[in-house]
């Protein structure tokens, strides 16, 4: 069956470090009838072998715990979402995570709605972060390295600010223009305004850095 970009269901490879787990995870996406499971590892070594080989709209990912040495694992340039349970993680890792463009990062006993809802957000391009994490990375007063990309961003107006939540929505260009009132062209302007103040050169990049400026709230 062809995956979400011919029209069908969303394809999910899983990977974990162990049978049991991969079994587990195996089963809460079959009994979805919108995923369909891609395929499925139980050694990360492999996982952007796998991935590279194997088409898939999620790559879902379980983590005993929060690696440092993970990001180097993320597989890269297959145009998979790749999606993260794990517990505990703290700020830094989060965030590295996030800059490695990992667009999910959930609890491992999320219940199976909430994994489910986060796949299919995911396969759209939106992040999905656990409420107590997006607390910890927009905390008021947090300490914030002075070297960071996110501490070097223009000021957004008002507007713009508008246009990457509805962005983060997953709205297209259309739709953002037709809900503020204003041109396609407007649109754009807005958009290419909101990269080069952000530092970013994607939607999603630009997303992330608004969740972690605080001006979007999951």
């Amino acid at each position: 069956m062809p995956g979400k970009k011919g029209g069908g269901k969303t394809r999910v490879l899983i990977a974990a470090a162990s049978s049991s787990r991969v079994t587990e995870l195996e089963r809460l996406v079959q009994e979805n009838s919108s995923l369909e499971l891609a395929g499925s590892v139980s050694t990360l070594s492999t996982l952007a072998q796998t991935a590279t080989g194997l088409y898939s709209d999620v790559i879902l990912i379980d983590l005993a715990d929060p690696d440092a040495h993970f990001s180097s694992l993320v597989p890269q340039g297959t145009g998979a979402a790749v999606m993260v349970l794990v517990d505990d993680p703290d700020r830094n890792w989060t965030r590295q995570m996030l800059r490695g463009g990992v667009l999910g990062i959930l609890p491992r006993n999320s219940s199976s709605a909430e994994i489910h809802s986060a796949i299919h957000a995911a396969s759209r391009g939106l992040l999905v972060v656990a409420p107590e994490l997006i607390s910890e990375l927009v905390v008021s007063g947090s300490p914030r390295s002075s070297e960071s990309d996110v501490d070097r961003v223009e000021e957004l107006t008002d507007r713009e600010v508008e246009v990457l939540r509805m962005l983060a929505e997953g709205l297209a260009n259309k739709e953002i223009a037709s809900r503020l009132g204003i041109s396609d062209h407007t649109v754009k302007f807005h958009i290419s305004s909101i990269l080069a103040k952000l530092a970013v050169s994607s939607r999603t990049e630009a997303v992330t850095v608004g969740i972690r400026k605080g001006l979007i709230l999951l």
